[in-house]
């Protein structure tokens, strides 16, 4: 029996005419009756008795009834969620986020959720290497990276560049309020990243460049603790401008480095040849609709 037949059995009960219930269904009387004489032959029992020109359910009849409608109800709700889901009003946003990542993050996810409130959230934070290796094992579907990384076969939405600070707990007194790599090199310096990866090396090679060694004594991977040892006095630091507007309620004096082409970008990525979810470019169209400042065209 298939659902058509299971609809067909709803309105003939719930009319308790042949007549009336093919006038529902917009369909002459004489198939209506063919297909309820079918069902009863083929469940082998007596689905409605005769009263004159009425009709009464048996015990099998309401039998039916009453799982006819909760499986027309299934089918029907399961087709709203599939074709919500393909809308992006259902379904789950996948994303990954960098430590150092974007700072509107959380304001956007807010937007986001008021405008469908019915989907879920996977957010993974990693650093940018290992976000783009859960990217292509499809783990997220998005991801903020801090660039540069290995972009074959991703697409990506690139934010503005920002320029670097240094920070420091003591007031250094500098009239311009900037500051360079010769002054920087006076200071212990806390790294935010490990070696090896993308920020350690962007910082160690634009001090060689300059000429400058950095005083480097501690290497620190996760933010919230490099700015605790910031804040205390154990040393200075060098961080994107993001981090600085992000975490403004730390006790900490910001510099920004006299290095016009000292710059990072971050962005946001996907599989270029992959399916993406609806929830997913709809995350993409917001962000690109409430923040289109932010992105470099």
């Amino acid at each position: 029996m298939n659902i058509r037949q299971l609809k067909y059995f709803i309105a003939i009960a719930e009319e308790g005419q042949i007549t009336a219930a093919a006038r529902r269904l917009h369909m002459t009387q004489p198939p209506l009756s063919q297909q309820l004489r079918g069902m009863e032959d083929k469940l082998g029992v007596k689905l409605v008795t005769r009263r004159g020109k009425s009709l009464e359910l048996t015990e099998a009849g309401k039998a039916l009834y009453r799982n006819a409608l909760k499986i027309v109800g299934l089918v029907e709700e399961s087709n709203m969620e599939i074709r919500e889901i393909g809308k992006g009003m259902r379904g789950k946003l996948e994303i990954g986020v960098n430590t150092l990542s974007y700072h509107r993050m959380p304001s956007l996810l807010r937007a986001f959720q008021s405008k469908y409130p019915d989907i879920s959230y996977k957010v993974q934070q990693n650093e940018s290497g290992q976000l783009c290796k859960l990217l292509k094992d499809r783990s997220i579907e998005l991801a903020i990276v801090r660039l540069p990384v290995e972009l074959k076969g991703l697409s990506i939405l690139y934010f503005r560049p920002e320029p670097f600070y240094f920070v420091i707990a003591e007031d250094l007194n500098i009239p311009s309020n900037r500051i360079s790599y010769e002054q920087i090199q006076k200071y212990p310096l806390i790294i935010p990243s490990t070696e090896g990866l993308g920020l350690y090396n962007m910082i160690i090679e634009r001090f060689s460049n300059e000429g400058y060694q950095a005083n480097v004594i501690c290497e620190c991977s996760d933010i919230l603790t490099l700015l605790e040892l910031v804040s205390s006095g154990f040393g200075g630091t060098i961080i994107p401008e993001i981090i600085i507007k992000t975490y403004d309620r730390y006790d900490m004096n910001a510099y920004r480095i006299d290095d016009k082409e000292f710059t990072t970008c971050s962005g946001l990525i996907w599989l270029r040849d992959r399916y993406l979810s609806q929830a997913s470019r709809n995350f993409i169209k917001l962000l690109k609709e409430k923040y289109p400042e932010d992105i470099s065209y």
